[in-house]
């Protein structure tokens, strides 16, 4: 990527910021150059790469390594982007262990889509000279400005069950019918109890390079360059959520601001998120890479969720104004009306992070 202009490691760029070639220093990263066809499927143990366009890749994760979350690998001419770093720092060195089954070219930006600890824990793996960027509020969140994300009931609520779930799984598969299926519960245990560890190792890293509503580069290409849009449209999934657009291939990266499914919510603002779901609707694309999940090729799930948003909004703001407890709001709230659009939704009942992030939204209106 080419640089037209930067005084070393900034904390905010313009808006319109133009990138630079990776010094040789980072090297390490590297590996032989392999010439691939668009549509192509590469492997490693610990990741899948399937190609969307060329030089574009969406990779997921194989289950030999606990990722959690997707990412996007953005190859050019002369260096590597990727958005998002996994849910570790073992996750995060995973994958950039795995780009050589794609590239030699170096890794120069990684794009945070947001702070939460499955898509940007891995951030410390990366060394200096590879710059992070993401919105100002995922460097306030992972700076520890606005506290520590380690003690967020986000990051609690799904790591603090790890231990347990490892002792489930051994004793499901010292109680295994056969073999195989012990084998493939104890290697489940193992890819969990791996993550257990990991957790301990994990230093939140924040972006060094931040934008507020959009910021553009232009990666380099043989015989011309890719335009790389980073937008974010208003508070969603969190205050800071960051899409990755890419005009010419008509490809969006949503991160958790758009998934297959009823994304998480607690800490989004559920009452600004559909409007922000109106910006990405904007946007010219055919198809859109989620967070979790796979490639989607049809904007009906993003009509559906702004739908559900919006009932889930006013339904839960009646309750709250008749005066019912968050508990039992979250255990009878009724969304059933939207299951033939979301799997998950199979009984009344919503998750009570949402609820009480709902809650707290409401009552700081009132205050």
């Amino acid at each position: 990527m080419r640089e037209t202009s930067k005084k070393g490691r900034i904390k905010k760029a313009s808006k319109e910021h133009v990138v630079g070639v990776l010094s040789a220093a980072l090297l390490a990263f590297t590996a032989p150059s392999i010439a691939l066809a668009q549509g192509e499927v590469r492997e490693s143990a610990s990741h899948r790469f399937e190609e969307v366009a060329d030089g574009v890749w969406f990779a997921t994760g194989t289950g030999s390594v606990y990722t959690m979350s997707n990412a996007l690998v953005l190859v050019g001419s002369e260096d590597t982007l990727l958005v998002d770093s996994h849910v570790t720092a073992a996750a995060s060195m995973a994958l950039i262990d795995s780009l050589s089954v794609l590239t030699d070219k170096p890794v120069r930006y990684l794009v945070n889509s947001h702070y939460h600890f499955d898509h940007a824990h891995g951030n410390q793996s990366f060394p200096p000279g590879v710059e992070i960027i993401g919105h100002e509020y995922t460097r306030m969140k992972l700076n520890g400005e606005a506290g520590n994300v380690l003690e967020e009931i986000t990051f609690k609520s799904f790591s603090d069950p790890v231990p347990g779930t490892v002792r489930s799984l051994e004793r499901q598969a010292a109680d295994a019918s056969s073999g195989e299926r012990r084998e493939q519960l104890l290697q489940q245990a193992k890819v969990q109890r791996d993550y257990m560890e990991a957790i301990k190792e994990i230093v939140p890293t924040p972006p060094n390079i931040t934008l507020d509503k959009k910021m553009t580069l232009f990666q380099t290409l043989e015989g011309g360059s890719r335009e790389i849009q980073l937008r974010h449209f208003g508070r969603a999934h969190t205050g800071g959520d960051v899409l990755v657009w890419l005009p010419d291939e008509k490809i969006v990266f949503t991160g958790d601001m758009m998934l297959p499914g009823v994304a998480y919510m607690g800490d989004g603002h559920v009452d600004e998120w559909p409007a922000t779901l109106d910006g990405l609707k904007e946007l010219d694309f055919e198809l859109w890479l989620p967070g979790h999940g796979p490639v989607m090729r049809t904007r009906k799930p993003i009509h559906d969720f702004q739908a559900y948003l919006r009932d889930l909004w006013v339904k839960a703001s009646d309750m709250h104004a008749a005066g019912i407890d968050a508990a039992t709001a979250a255990e009878t709230l009724d969304m059933t009306n939207h299951s033939g659009n979301f799997a998950q939704i199979r009984a009344p009942g919503v998750d009570p992070r949402a609820i009480n992030r709902i809650f707290f939204l409401l009552d700081a209106r009132a205050n």
